[in-house]
């Protein structure tokens, strides 16, 4: 892996100060964004799986890009099943890094996180751990609102309940998400330091040997928030 990745740069030096509005808009709204049908049947066909599986535990690798954190996942919880959502083709087609054979209690779905997330709320189908690995940070003061944080989808998040992890080298998306999950489920939940010993995704090892500092936050979260 090369180490020619650039940090993060951005105008923004702090969390945003909309942030509290938007996180309080959108906890009070109600997000009624269509469904789109592939989506769906993507939902479909992994839950599908999920229960021809046995139904075990699940966790949820949200972004999951090429699908090499879910196979890393399975391989750690071996008596759960993971499900890798990304929306691009390319990146879930591509060969991985991976050495061995494979896990079996996975599967990848191309869809939509934003309806994905929606249709297991729909369905009350609830992860016991998620996964937010290396979101796009949308670094700009304006683009707020693509950050998952700031996205209408948010309350989606927080109501699948779990164990829910995100990792980023922009301290400032931890920063802002460990404040807006504070602020929706009244617990402290703070950015930290994280050291990947192990790293189970392309950009985690890419940023590592780059030299960037890494950054994670981590909450239980009750479905009932």
């Amino acid at each position: 892996m090369h180490a020619n990745s650039s940090p993060v740069t951005s105008a923004q030096t702090g969390i945003h100060h909309q942030l509290s509005a938007i996180v309080a808009k959108h906890a009070r709204s109600s997000f009624k964004k269509p469904i789109m049908a592939y989506n769906r049947t993507a939902f479909d066909t992994a839950m599908a799986a999920w229960r021809d599986a046995g139904s075990k535990p699940l966790i949820l690798d949200s972004g999951c890009g090429v699908g090499l954190s879910t196979m890393h996942l399975a391989a750690q919880f071996p008596d759960h099943f993971v499900i890798g959502v990304d929306q691009s083709a390319d990146r879930l087609t591509r060969k991985t890094a991976w050495r061995g054979t494979p896990p079996s209690n996975f599967i990848l779905a191309r869809a939509d996180l934003i309806d994905f997330w929606r249709l297991m709320q729909v369905a009350e189908i609830y992860p016991a751990r998620h996964y937010l690995f290396y979101p796009n940070p949308w670094p700009k003061i304006g683009q707020l609102a693509r950050r998952w944080h700031g996205h209408p989808v948010f309350p989606t998040i927080v109501a699948l309940g779990g164990v829910l992890e995100c990792r980023s080298n922009w301290q400032i998306y931890i920063d802002e998400l460990a404040a807006a999950l504070t602020q929706l489920t009244a617990t402290d939940v703070k950015c930290e330091r994280y050291i990947a010993d192990h790293a189970i995704t392309p950009f985690e090892q890419k940023y590592t040997a780059s030299g960037h500092q890494l950054w994670r936050c981590q909450i239980h979260l009750d479905r009932n928030t």
